[in-house]
């Protein structure tokens, strides 16, 4: 399983914002595990911190804009693709005015500043969102089409068309983030001559020039019409008398506006809030299209999480009941998981059969069983017992005891027949012994259980003692 990752310190650049034409000096710094990727912006009374989140988005005109109480966050989306191309997942990003410094138009000097200080592995795992289902998006207007698809890894596939004689159709794929440093990120954003004037009118490209921006020429314009897109933008006239780039920049690849709308995915997506295990292919994207598809991940998730994790109960178990009489000291008609299906050092999902013959159904209740609450919140914590004590070297000599139950709410009636689905993970890192777990039951892809538990685990004296562990 792979482990959730940091930067190793601070570091800070200094730079003008494309749009807003501001200076800001942004500073990204360590967070702790679980901790997501945050905005602060340092120079508003009370330092205000934005999630990165898609629904926090408030704009899409050319970059992605976050905002929460009037206080806004401009161009988030380079930044966001460098940490999350590096594979990073917890950054707090502290920002002294509106907009993120655009640079050289790309992903890669934040890339380096990553690299300079370094990457930290964190205890806790990664929390991935798994593909299991095709996701789609399509807006008929700007016809952008998005399909995330099941796969392994995290892959992007990307084809942009301009009707334009000069650009023509282009293709982008990263097919693992080990590409991303060396193929996207390096990747600088572009624009067409022909958009400058309509951008500028709108208050936007404030801070652009030819050292921030790939400038593409499909159709030379009249010397009188460059003349006055220039002094809209405060720039020295110029001549332009051929088709190609501007500002007469090598593009690192042929293909390099193709990789940056890949690279603007990167970003965009970081807003889901999780890590993608799944093959992303977009046709014509856009800020606003990637921020929609990431609001319709952002869906799924939730739904996942309310329906519970999904196991194949068919497959081969990674502890069977044999293994886990090895881990625990119960016995029938006490030992209440039967299987194990995954397990982590922060996670696990155990499995228990509702049976007719269990002896509690002898009474409660004769002729309408039901499983006794208290044995539901017994067969969760054995399953977290097991995910304790499988690290040890000699579990059969540890037990562990409930110190505290908190926020136990029963959700639906457990009957014979049923199968529980317990999912339970730590809440924070286990320390002198102690684990703090959330746990929740699922019967059906419904909801029947969910606790906070925490535990003590205890090297008994006396081994040979049976104990009431739990």
């Amino acid at each position: 399983m792979s482990k959730q990752k940091t930067i190793k310190s601070a570091f800070s650049v200094i730079g003008i914002g494309l749009h807003t034409g501001q200076k800001a000096t942004l500073t990204v710094n360590p967070a702790a595990e679980n901790h997501g990727f945050k905005f602060q912006r340092v120079d508003v009374e009370g330092e205000p911190i934005i999630n990165a989140d898609a629904d926090l988005v408030i704009d899409t005109s050319r970059s992605t804009t976050l905002g929460k109480n009037g206080v806004e966050i401009h161009t988030t989306e380079h930044i966001l693709a460098a940490l999350s191309g590096m594979e990073i997942d917890n950054a707090l990003i502290q920002l002294d005015g509106p907009e993120v410094p655009i640079m050289d138009g790309s992903a890669f000097p934040f890339v380096e500043a990553i690299n300079q200080v370094g990457i930290l592995e964190q205890d806790a795992d990664k929390d991935y969102f798994v593909v299991t289902e095709n996701l789609t998006y399509e807006d008929t207007e700007r016809h952008t089409e998005m399909l995330l698809v099941p796969q392994d890894e995290f892959r992007l596939t990307v084809m942009v068309d301009y009707n334009s004689p000069f650009l023509g159709t282009q293709h982008a794929h990263m097919y693992h983030t080990g590409q991303f440093e060396s193929e996207i990120s390096k990747c600088r954003t572009f624009v067409f001559l022909r958009e400058l004037e309509i951008l500028a009118k709108n208050g936007l490209i404030k801070g652009g020039d030819l050292d921030n921006a790939i400038v593409l020429v499909d159709t030379p314009l009249p010397q009188e019409k460059l003349d006055e897109i220039a002094d809209l933008l405060g720039k020295p006239h110029i001549k332009v008398e051929e088709t190609g780039v501007l500002n007469n920049l090598k593009l690192h690849f042929q293909n390099e506006p193709a990789r940056h709308k890949l690279l603007d995915i990167i970003g965009d997506l970081a807003l889901v809030g999780k890590p993608i295990k799944g093959h992303v292919l977009a046709a014509r994207p856009g800020h606003k299209g990637n921020v929609d598809f990431a609001k319709i991940i952002k869906k799924e998730i939730k739904k996942n999480l309310k329906q519970g994790p999904k196991i194949d109960l068919t497959k081969d178990p990674i502890y069977d009941i044999n293994d886990i009489e090895k881990l625990l000291p119960h016995r029938y008609p006490f030992l209440l998981i039967d299987k194990i299906m995954e397990v982590s050092d922060s996670h696990i999902v155990g499995v228990k059969n509702i049976t007719q013959n269990e002896p509690q159904f002898m009474g409660h209740f004769p002729g309408n069983p039901v499983m006794p609450g208290v044995l539901q919140v017994e067969a969760m914590a054995q399953c977290g017992g097991i995910m304790v004590l499988r690290n040890l070297p000699d579990p059969e000599n540890y037990s562990t005891y409930f110190i505290k139950i908190d926020n136990v709410k029963f959700k639906r009636k457990v009957i014979p027949g049923d199968t529980i689905v317990f999912h339970l993970e730590l809440l924070t890192p286990i320390r002198r012994g102690i684990c703090h777990m959330g746990g929740k039951g699922y019967v059906n892809g419904t909801l029947c259980i969910e606790a906070e538990l925490m535990a003590q685990v205890v090297k008994e004296k006396n081994i040979e003692k049976v104990t009431e562990a739990v």
